[in-house]
């Protein structure tokens, strides 16, 4: 099967949209999930928006075992039951993705991930709750995924909410060309900007890219924009003294409204066996709390403004 590019000024292949969300910008408001990631973060939460393309997860908690009209629909032999008769298995090499099973499976079992979406599509969305941001002091955020691999959709989309006197926030990695990422950066009011490793080659092993274009982009956007840094906090990662220190400082010369720190979780664990994907960081332990605060008051000690998980 051959996909279409994934940067229209037209449409855009969202996996999301998350109404009355709290933890992803200012107020109450409405985040818009971007679907395709050049990075692999091996602590995602969402490992359903890396692929730039529609995908199928398998709900099998959802799954009638006597249905079967997945098996018998699909046309690549892709899809078969365990011995058990109690869950559906896809071989993802021979599946194309062509959703018939999604569109016969009665209970939801099967669902389809990413849908294309016009500006308007997404922005009628967005503006029937244009009362709770006006009353809260929120809007629209746009995450993903990396937003700036659709640069053109999201920019219309933040140009057409701006008009509509929406306030916009952008989440993001960094890392996408900076041409891209300052038309964006035209009708944004605050950026979310994740700092995941200052070492390039930890970064690396961490998310399979490096950082250089990352913290390029960050400073870039520190002259133009709002921003609140994010510090997804992950242990035996990136929570040394060492990295503390090395991105505190790093910090500390930009113009930055607060640093947010995200404690390492597992809510998004039981997405990837949906997916057909093995997840890395299992047995991971969660952050403990004396080590977690003694992180805040070191950076809060440089002048910053530190919160914990928004």
């Amino acid at each position: 099967m051959t996909w279409r590019l994934v940067n229209s000024k037209s449409e855009g292949l969202i996996f999301n949209i998350q109404r009355f969300a709290i933890h992803d910008g200012p107020g109450l408001g409405t985040t818009v999930f971007m679907k395709g990631c050049p990075l692999r973060c091996r602590w995602c939460s969402n490992p359903e928006s890396w692929e730039t393309y529609p995908e199928i997860m398998v709900h099998n908690i959802k799954c009638i075992a006597g249905c079967r009209k997945c098996l018998e629909t699909c046309p690549s032999d892709a899809i078969s039951f365990t011995t058990q008769g109690s869950g559906i298995e896809v071989d993802r090499e021979k599946c194309d993705l062509c959703m018939k099973c999604v569109e016969v499976c009665p209970s939801r079992a099967i669902e389809r991930v990413g849908n294309w979406m016009t500006v308007e599509e997404v922005l009628g969305q967005v503006l029937a709750d244009k009362i709770f941001y006006q009353n809260s002091g929120g809007g629209l955020t746009i995450s993903g995924g990396e937003p700036l691999l659709q640069g053109e959709f999201v920019t219309e989309l933040c140009k057409q909410g701006k008009e509509e006197g929406i306030h916009i926030t952008l989440d993001t990695s960094g890392y996408g060309s900076w041409i891209v990422m300052e038309k964006v950066l035209r009708y944004v009011d605050l950026v979310l900007f994740d700092i995941k490793h200052m070492d390039s080659m930890k970064h690396k092993e961490g998310t399979e890219v490096g950082n250089e274009l990352i913290l390029s982009n960050l400073k870039k956007t520190a002259s133009l924009c709002r921003i609140w840094i994010r510090i997804p906090l992950i242990p035996k990662f990136n929570d040394s003294d060492w990295e503390i220190e090395e991105v505190t400082k790093f910090v500390s010369e930009l113009n930055v409204e607060k640093v947010s720190i995200l404690p390492y979780h597992e809510w998004g664990v039981s997405k990837y066996a949906k997916l057909g994907r093995v997840y890395q960081l299992a047995g991971t332990s969660l952050p403990i709390e004396e080590h977690l605060a003694d992180i805040v008051k070191r950076i809060e000690c440089s002048g910053l403004k530190v919160a914990v998980g928004s």
